[in-house]
């Protein structure tokens, strides 16, 4: 064998050789942090595996459809009080913030010239009136014409009107409360000069009061006249009952919502007009309804679904809800009472997955 050979059979083997250390003593390289970090990581529940979970029984409960929304105090009436004719204020008769009755005189402008114009055509009245009488006395005698009686009578007629129109003249020079109600500050002096749009003093009606606010426009046909409502005051969280008693006539185009006015009793005078208020509404009560809480309910596929505790399973039902409020929705469709529905764990739980109840409770209202 030649050199050449030799060298060759001796270079392979040592290549060789090398290998087959190197791959005895190779270790590969292992970052720890992900090491750990696939140690950590969640493993699924096996099938098997029993699921611990809370659960309620279905009974029949009464069922509100509540809304809450913020409203406004506002008087039942409310007027800007002015004379209607212009002269001077001769005499102040209220004092402000007072309570008035319709038709108390509040004040005067300057009425001599029609109360002396008065004075005049019931003077002339008593004349008149014998004048009349006489034409009749003679009339039935056939000492008359009846034409004479006709004119006697309808000059009569002419002076009634006349003291009419006085004596209306004279009501334009006096201001009285239109209705019952609270003076507020008044505006003028004796002597000044006013005209039938100069106001005097602002008069509102107290009792009853007002509540008027605005619900979405999807209430429009629910809310009717005689629906209640309880409501508090900013600043005060004593509940106060109101009762509808009308509603617009059309939804704001622009808010969409749709404005309604209840009243409230304000008998003891302690709320005043202006005041903010938030309106708790019960717009429908579904007395027989069933229901679950919010937390049961699982969406999945364009379907909502309950999991029922089954003979220590899980057995997922499709239903069909209605209406929902703070803690409740109600199921029109799917469920019936007594049954058994679980509230907790609902994510985790599949179809036929053993269950165990670590406790169960009953729907309340």
């Amino acid at each position: 064998m030649n050199k050449t050979v030799k060298w060759t059979l001796v270079g392979v083997v040592g290549v060789g050789l090398a290998v087959v250390l190197g791959l005895r003593t190779f270790k590969p390289h292992v970052n720890e942090d992900l090491k750990d970090e696939v140690v950590k990581q969640p493993q699924a529940p096996k099938q098997g595996r029993a699921l611990n979970v809370q659960a309620v029984v279905l009974d029949r409960v009464l069922l509100a459809d509540e809304l809450f929304v913020s409203g406004n105090v506002i008087p039942d009436e409310e007027v800007d009080l002015a004379f209607e004719t212009s002269g001077k204020i001769t005499e102040i008769f209220f004092q402000e913030g007072a309570y008035v009755h319709k038709g108390d005189l509040l004040a005067k402008i300057n009425d001599e010239p029609q109360q002396a114009e008065l004075r005049k055509q019931e003077a002339q009245l008593k004349l008149f009136q014998d004048r009349m009488y006489r034409q009749n006395a003679l009339l039935e005698k056939e000492a008359v014409s009846e034409e004479a009686f006709q004119e006697a009578q309808a000059n009569l007629a002419a002076l009634h009107a006349e003291i009419d129109r006085v004596k209306a003249n004279i009501a334009q020079r006096e201001l009285r409360a239109p209705f019952d109600g609270v003076l507020g500050l008044r505006q003028v002096s004796p002597g000044s000069y006013v005209s039938s749009t100069t106001p005097i003093v602002k008069l509102t009606k107290m009792n009853p009061l007002k509540i008027e606010f605005s619900v979405p426009e999807r209430y429009s046909n629910v809310l009717k006249a005689g629906a209640r409502l309880n409501f508090t005051v900013e600043g005060d969280l004593a509940e106060r009952a109101a009762k509808v008693y009308a509603t617009d006539s059309h939804v704001d185009m622009e808010t969409r919502t749709f404005t309604v006015r209840a009243l409230y009793d304000n008998s003891d005078g302690t709320l005043f007009p202006g005041r903010y208020v938030n309106v708790n509404l019960l717009t429908r009560e579904y007395p027989d309804a069933i229901a679950v809480p919010g937390e049961a309910i699982v969406s999945e596929m364009g379907q909502d679904k309950v999991f029922l505790y089954k003979g220590g399973k899980a057995q997922s039902v499709v239903i069909t809800k209605g209406m929902r409020n703070e803690a409740l929705v109600q199921v029109v469709q799917g469920l019936e009472v007594g049954d058994t529905v679980i509230t907790t764990g609902t994510m985790q739980l599949r179809e036929g997955q053993k269950v165990v109840l670590d406790g169960v409770k009953q729907i309340e209202n």
